[in-house]
């Protein structure tokens, strides 16, 4: 007499932290949300660009160890939306198309070697390294099989991104298609407060000349027209 077995299938838990900090300083962090946040806004309009920092990317079905939480990524042809992880079997087996790392005091070479094995391995189109205390970046593009360093990075165009990198002795310096520099969230709210006040000032200005105008005896009218051949 044979008798059923049912072995219940274990089903594997992909963790959505990986215990380790997103950043060791604040030079890291900035870095960290100043390209996530601004890549963001320069896709904001594709719906079919999704951009995250510091998300754990699940290459493999099936194997919750092979993973890896690129400081940025960007993936083109997936939706944008919240994720607890990037499980790459289910965006349509798409790998990040382009990652960053920012350095820090605390990486070690040996892990930033098995890091670039990684993307090499899985997929990623442009892999960019940058050192912030030492102002070096560094980057590499898929020809086949492998990532091949870029010779002169300095001045270079993503060609997936379409943005381009400058390094002077003072900083990295990234822009946009349309020439807009990246900026951190202190500038971008800092120049938010210009304008606002520039944008005040002028709406003084423009309510002074017309009370100028009409003590002047321009019609309201042709205040809003801009004819003042109706004055007195």
């Amino acid at each position: 007499m044979s008798t059923d077995v049912q072995v219940a299938r274990t089903e594997i838990i992909y963790p959505e932290s990986d215990g380790q900090p997103m950043a060791d300083n604040t030079l890291q962090f900035r870095w960290i949300v100043t390209l996530q946040g601004n890549l963001d806004a320069q896709f904001l309009t594709d719906p079919n660009v999704f951009v995250a920092g510091d998300l754990l990317w699940y290459p493999v079905e099936g194997n919750n160890t092979i993973r890896i939480a690129p400081d940025a990524l960007v993936v083109f042809g997936r939706p944008k939306g919240d994720r607890g992880s990037y499980l790459q079997w289910l965006e349509n087996d798409i790998a990040p198309h382009v990652v960053f790392e920012i350095l820090s005091p605390g990486n070690r070479y040996g892990q930033m070697i098995r890091k670039f094995q990684f993307y090499e391995r899985y997929g990623v189109e442009e892999y960019y390294l940058y050192d912030p205390d030492h102002i070096e970046l560094s980057g590499w593009i898929r020809s086949g099989s492998v990532l091949k360093e870029i010779s002169d990075v300095n001045g270079w165009v993503s060609p997936r991104l379409g943005i381009r990198f400058r390094i002077d002795e003072n900083d990295l310096q990234i822009f946009a298609p349309d020439g807009r520099p990246f900026l951190t969230y202190l500038e971008l709210f800092e120049k938010s407060e210009l304008n606002q006040k520039r944008a005040e000032t002028e709406r003084q200005r423009a309510d002074r000349l017309e009370t100028q105008l009409k003590s002047l005896g321009v019609k309201p009218e042709f205040l809003e027209s801009g004819d003042l051949s109706g004055t007195r």
